[in-house]
């Protein structure tokens, strides 16, 4: 199992019509030989799976992934692993567990405004190896 480090940008739409490399997202996720994300290995590397968000002129978030009964979760008001399925300030993933994640492909969030806005994986390197463990 590797994790991998995923950047990905605001995609084109109505907000951003050239896309936007300054509305990103950065995160290190566990996945599955065919890219998609492995709850498994997340449970044993939950503390290695941070975010970090860019949002233009906005002050920077970090926070961590979190996998929960409703799916794949973003939580800006922790730093440790917990259960939130109810915990305000997470950007849920929109069926997160069925995209395959590399470049070209396209994620979607539902954003702190509650707008779902499309983003672009731009790159997806790997981070750390457990060595097959």
């Amino acid at each position: 199992m590797t994790l991998h480090r995923v950047h990905m940008q605001a995609a084109r739409s109505d907000a951003f019509p050239n896309g936007s490399q300054a509305h990103s997202y950065d995160f290190v996720v566990p996945l599955t030989d065919d890219q998609k994300l492995d709850p498994s290995a997340w449970e044993k590397h939950q503390q290695d799976c941070w975010v970090h968000r860019s949002w233009g002129e906005e002050p920077d978030q970090r926070g961590l992934l979190f996998h929960t009964p409703n799916g794949w979760e973003v939580d800006f008001q922790s730093t440790a692993p917990t259960d939130t399925s109810s915990t305000p300030g997470t950007d849920p993933f929109f069926k997160l567990a069925d995209h395959v994640i590399a470049s070209g492909e396209y994620l979607s969030i539902l954003e702190q405004d509650d707008e779902m806005q499309t983003f672009l994986v731009v790159s997806v390197h790997p981070y750390l190896s457990d060595g097959g463990k």
